[in-house]
């Protein structure tokens, strides 16, 4: 059976939008607050899952208040929730704030993510084989993201990994992912070479090749993305233009949309297109799973543009 598995973070979004962000030292009065479930596992899971995609999410949640409400959510958007542990203590969190041009700011909290080891990992990985795609992130402990990869290429699965939040990768471990996905600021802690001009972008995804990648997409916000694999294909995207509301998820929904249609054989650039379908309609809504948009709200906006 062809799916994705999501082996990443479980958060409560604690969120609060604010006009223009503190400066340090600084109370403000927000304009509003709310609680939405998130975490990049969690959130590329729900994307994944309403692009198309048969998705299972491995991970862990707290015995707290919070744990069964995001166990509720996922199953809401279609996402299998059995290889979810419920453990002692809190459930990730993420405080976030939002501003009124729709940027925002984050404070992760790890809470039961930090407990996602491959004792409770492996427990799923009896089913992966080639015909998996296992979707990766950083907020989980990075000796289970190792375990995986390194499970992963006994089984032929392939691994999307996007390392975020930025954090240095061993460069021995760049041969085990497929696909690295990531943003201007990952893509210079990795590489150390800004991405901020076309020199820039290839100079970076030529590194991350030649250190045994197959393919790298790097997203540039409002200025589209950009991709490059060991075959030579070299596809630049432009983003569409929309009004943003909440850029929270924009990242997370652009993987997950673009795993969903590159489980299903579509060629990178159309795939590349219809993530950032995805990602364009998220971010004219607020909240992390709430903004995510289904396989045929994405089909629609295409047919518009």
């Amino acid at each position: 059976m062809r799916n994705i598995i999501v082996v990443g973070s479980i958060n409560m979004d604690v969120v609060s939008s604010v006009e223009q962000f503190p400066k340090p030292g600084e109370t403000i009065h927000a304009r509003g607050a709310a609680f939405h479930p998130g975490g990049k596992g969690a959130n590329q899971a729900v994307a994944s899952s309403l692009a198309g995609a048969s998705t299972v999410m491995v991970g862990a949640v707290g015995s707290d208040a919070f744990g069964e409400p995001l166990l509720q959510s996922l199953k809401q958007y279609g996402v299998g929730t059995d290889e979810i542990s419920v453990v002692q203590g809190i459930s990730g969190m993420a405080f976030i704030t939002v501003s009124a041009n729709g940027e925002n700011q984050i404070v992760l909290c790890e809470g039961a993510n930090a407990l996602v080891d491959w004792t409770l990992v492996g427990r799923s990985a009896e089913s992966w084989s080639k015909d998996t795609v296992i979707l990766l992130q950083n907020e989980i402990p990075w000796a289970t993201n190792q375990a995986v990869l390194n499970h992963a290429s006994k089984t032929g699965a392939r691994v999307f990994y996007n390392p975020a939040p930025a954090a240095p990768v061993p460069d021995e471990s760049l041969p085990f992912v497929h696909t690295i996905i990531l943003n201007e600021t990952e893509t210079e802690t990795i590489t150390g070479i800004r991405p901020d001009d076309d020199s820039g972008l290839e100079e970076a995804a030529s590194g991350l090749l030649q250190k045994g990648v197959e393919a790298a997409i790097i997203t540039l916000g409002a200025e589209g993305c950009f991709y490059a694999d060991r075959s030579g294909r070299r596809h630049r995207i432009p983003a569409f233009r929309v009004s943003p509301v909440d850029t929270t998820a924009a990242g997370d929904t652009f993987i997950g949309a673009y795993a969903a249609a590159s489980l299903n054989g579509i060629e990178p650039a159309e795939a590349l297109r219809f993530a950032s379908a995805a990602s364009a309609i998220g971010v004219t809504r607020a909240g992390a799973q709430t903004s995510v948009p289904t396989r045929s709200e994405i089909e629609a906006f295409l047919q518009s543009h």
